[in-house]
């Protein structure tokens, strides 16, 4: 048995492995979904970047889990890729969902310099806050109308400091033991920096012919890999 934490993505909370967790504790394991601060329920705490980093440590600490599969969807990912370089002997295996990759002194944007620019200006005219997508931005992602819907309605705004703060790890990302999911409709390449980390020894690449949010488009599915990645 495996203690799975998951971590989605920028607007999101727990809430948007509701279809995935079943699947992971129909196979024996235990699932715990978590909301990083500032997002879903915890909208109005104030957060940064090792924030969020402190907020999974703290999940597992306070938990007491010990084979711990840590998953990242997306802007967690880089969180997710810290926490997992904390957590010693505790971690099994890192899972990053078509995620970013923390990289040490980069920020989320800095490894986004297409978007940049887009999210900085987005920051800037909300308060301090990324505004979530619009639905037209989930087309061509997989995704039906109704998942659309579901997504747009539970989005809350991101808070900016989490993208504008340097990541800080302690060892190279590469000596994790660690899948990368790559969704398909959202890009047939991986980013650089993951085609290189996937030449280490301990990393492998799995594809999803999906879009870019799995966890709504085909939960059972992404929940297969996970099952797969936790008995590797």
């Amino acid at each position: 048995m495996v203690n799975f934490v998951l971590v989605a993505g920028a607007w999101l909370g727990a809430w948007a492995w509701d279809e995935v967790v079943p699947e992971l504790r129909a196979g024996g394991h235990t699932a715990h979904p978590l909301t990083l601060s500032g997002l879903a329920d915890k909208q109005g705490t104030a957060a940064g970047q090792q924030t969020h980093v402190q907020d999974i440590l703290d999940e597992v600490e306070r938990l007491d889990l010990r084979d711990v599969v840590l998953v990242g969807h997306s802007y967690s990912g880089i969180p997710v890729g810290q926490a997992a370089d904390r957590l010693g002997e505790r971690l099994t295996r890192v899972v990053f969902v078509d995620s970013n990759v923390p990289a040490d002194r980069e920020s989320f944007v800095s490894a986004w310099p297409d978007g940049r620019d887009m999210v900085e200006a987005s920051i800037a005219e909300n308060g301090g806050f990324w505004a979530p997508l619009a639905a037209a931005d989930y087309e061509g992602q997989g995704l039906t109308e109704e998942q659309i819907g579901r997504i747009v309605a539970g989005s809350t705004p991101h808070p900016g400091a989490t993208l504008t703060e340097p990541a800080v790890l302690t060892r190279p990302l590469g000596e994790l033991p660690a899948v990368y999911v790559k969704c398909l409709l959202d890009g047939d390449e991986p980013n650089e920096d993951v085609v290189e980390l996937l030449t280490a020894e301990r990393w492998r690449l799995v594809e999803m012919d999906t879009g870019h949010w799995p966890m709504f488009s085909q939960p059972r599915e992404l929940a297969r890999v996970l099952l797969e990645a936790a008995a590797r």
